[in-house]
């Protein structure tokens, strides 16, 4: 099988959904955090939180699907923390977003520490498994690639497109785009811009745990250190790569899987002769470049980042 080959077989899209399951979930997060005009950067220490909720959940004796709703709590009650440093009191968000990182990733490791003391391996679960869905799962290459996936695969899809609806055709939608675009019109239809904001920063930083929890309860069966890699950070360019919008961030998050993807079966082709290194460079280096090419067209919110206080014009 040569390099081109790889790109037309089931088994490399498979895998390059189920990498990309996580970034969707996270993604959306951010997504709707930055536009209610709140720049999310705790969003590594968010999902690490999640991916320990969840695994340590259905480790303790609880079904999979609690596990996933503990870690969107989780994650909610962080994102609380970091909507209230930088709503109502107008703190720095890029300051208090790494530092719900820090916080976030610590607490987390002293937690598994605390209530596993004598562990040396990580213990494993039974995570969700794939799931045909009926009919289209055997439609040829497309069935295999994308219908026969886990229960969270589908989930995170089926957010984008809540995301999308909510966003674009609902009134709450359009509060929160007018949160993040002109606050003071908010307001003005006497709607509390805090309230607004406070609400996406919980619910975007809930996707974010989900997407978290995917990796010890979909991708893999254990919780480990530094299993979140930059992920969170990847889909912050990944939201500036989609310009703010659910379908180009989720084209986005699969593209840079399938670049992933691509790497690991290009080091199995290459017999060692090239670093791996190399190879694990391609997807960022890619993503960048991309993001490059993407991001000066890009229309961002005019109130992200910008503190709103009430009465303000």
């Amino acid at each position: 099988m040569d390099a081109l080959d790889i790109l037309f077989t089931a088994s490399f899209w498979v895998a390059a959904i189920r990498i990309a399951s996580p970034l969707i979930f996270a993604t959306m997060g951010e997504l709707i955090c930055e536009r209610a005009g709140v720049l999310n950067l705790g969003i590594e220490g968010i999902m690490t939180v999640g991916a320990f909720a969840g695994w340590f959940t259905v480790y303790s004796g609880g079904d999979l699907w609690t596990g996933v709703a503990v870690a969107a709590l989780a994650g909610a009650m962080f994102g609380l923390l970091h909507a209230t440093l930088t709503v109502p009191l107008g703190l720095s968000q890029h300051v208090v977003g790494i530092g719900i990182t820090l916080f976030a990733t610590s607490l987390t490791y002293f937690t598994y520490r605390l209530a596993l003391p004598q562990v040396t391996s990580p213990p494993k679960i039974e995570p969700f498994q794939p799931f045909a869905i009926p009919g289209l799962s055997s439609i040829p290459f497309l069935g295999d690639a994308v219908f026969n996936q886990t229960p969270l695969t589908y989930l995170a899809f089926l957010t984008v497109a809540l995301v999308a609806w909510v966003l674009y055709r609902t009134p709450l939608g359009l509060a929160v785009r007018a949160a993040g675009e002109n606050p003071s019109a908010v307001e003005a239809q006497g709607i509390s811009v805090n309230a607004i904001r406070i609400g996406a920063v919980m619910v975007g930083s809930a996707l974010m745990a989900v997407g978290g929890a995917f990796l010890t309860m979909s991708a893999f069966n254990s919780f480990f250190f530094e299993m979140i890699n930059g992920r969170g950070w990847i889909c912050i360019a990944l939201v500036v790569f989609g310009s703010w919008r659910p379908g180009k961030a989720l084209l986005g998050a699969i593209l840079f899987a399938a670049f992933d993807a691509y790497q690991i079966r290009l080091q199995q082709l290459s017999g060692g002769v090239v670093p791996y290194q190399l190879f694990l460079m391609m997807p960022y280096a890619l993503s960048i470049l991309a993001l490059i090419l993407v991001a000066r067209r890009a229309s961002y919110p005019k109130a992200l980042m910008v503190p709103y206080q009430k009465g303000e014009r």
